[in-house]
């Protein structure tokens, strides 16, 4: 089981000017004490969520992990999860090669269909219904797999058509970044999951109900003629792991034997004593789970 620390919230400390150096001693110890994973939010205005709201700091998600990249050395780098409305496809695909050559090959691809309508309309970008950010978020996966492949030529969808799939430098190594899909919908997100993605994102609402989405998920696999096992599969775990690490670590075992690989972990306090605590109670312990 690995642990990835998704950091979500800018707003400790309170003070703008301490956004850069907590962001980059938290990386720095993210990375050298072993987690898996830097995940920052793809959004525009901090979430209606946990007391905050848009009125709350908010950086934006790619160019922070371009910062994070300059900080770090090992640890896989992506949002979690890309709105697909916020970025053209062919701009977005560029975007994350940019990221994987500057990293060293670290860059991963998260998407999802989006959600939050009022940093949208707040921002003059675009709204599209429920049902076309889907058609957008499957034409979007499509057409950065074709960008990131020897495929140079055109692609024609129903919402996006461009005449170059040019991606110069691609990604590292003759790799292309993985593609993760964020998101529990049964029936549109996890069958995309299924035809497309290399990683799944769950919330780690429940046992019960991770367990649930990983057996869609199987039959979804099961219909697109998918090797199940061959999908990683992720959790964010937004309870604090930190007050009851027992608990955690109860839970991180069950999740382990339903297949789940790696657990994302959201700050409850300040985000560097928060991954030094990680590094130091709850990293050994996991490391030794069976």
């Amino acid at each position: 089981m690995d642990l990835g620390l998704h950091y979500w919230n800018y707003s400790r400390p309170a003070e703008p000017e301490l956004i850069a150096s907590t962001l980059a001693e938290t990386a720095r110890l993210a990375d050298a004490g072993g987690l898996s994973s830097f995940t920052p939010m793809d959004h525009y205005f901090q979430m209606p969520h946990r007391g905050g709201g848009p009125d709350d700091p908010m950086l934006e998600g790619y160019t922070t992990l371009g910062f994070v990249a300059a900080h770090t050395q090992r640890i896989a780098l992506g949002l979690l999860v890309t709105g697909v409305t916020y970025r053209h496809p062919g701009l977005l695909a560029k975007i994350v090669a940019t990221l994987d050559v500057l990293s060293g090959g670290r860059a991963f691809f998260g998407i999802g269909a989006g959600w939050y309508e009022r940093e949208q309309r707040g921002l003059g970008v675009p709204v599209a219904p429920l049902a076309e950010r889907f058609e957008r978020l499957e034409e979007t996966v499509q057409i950065c797999l074709q960008m990131w492949s020897d495929d140079n030529g055109s692609y024609s969808g129903r919402h996006y058509q461009l005449e170059e799939t040019l991606c110069v430098p691609a990604p590292l190594s003759g790799r292309r970044p993985m593609v993760m899909i964020g998101g529990g919908g049964e029936k549109k997100t996890l069958r995309l999951v299924a035809r497309y993605a290399d990683a799944c994102n769950l919330f780690a609402t429940s046992i019960d109900d991770v367990t649930h989405k990983l057996e869609v998920l199987r039959s979804h696999c099961d219909t697109e003629g998918r090797d199940f096992d061959a999908i990683r599969k992720t959790v964010m775990y937004s309870r604090g792991p930190l007050r009851d690490p027992d608990t955690f670590l109860a839970e991180a075992e069950v999740y382990t034997r339903l297949g789940v690989e790696e657990i994302q972990l959201l700050p409850d306090r300040h985000p560097v004593e928060f991954t030094e605590q990680v590094v130091d109670r709850l990293l050994p312990r996991i490391a030794s789970l069976p």
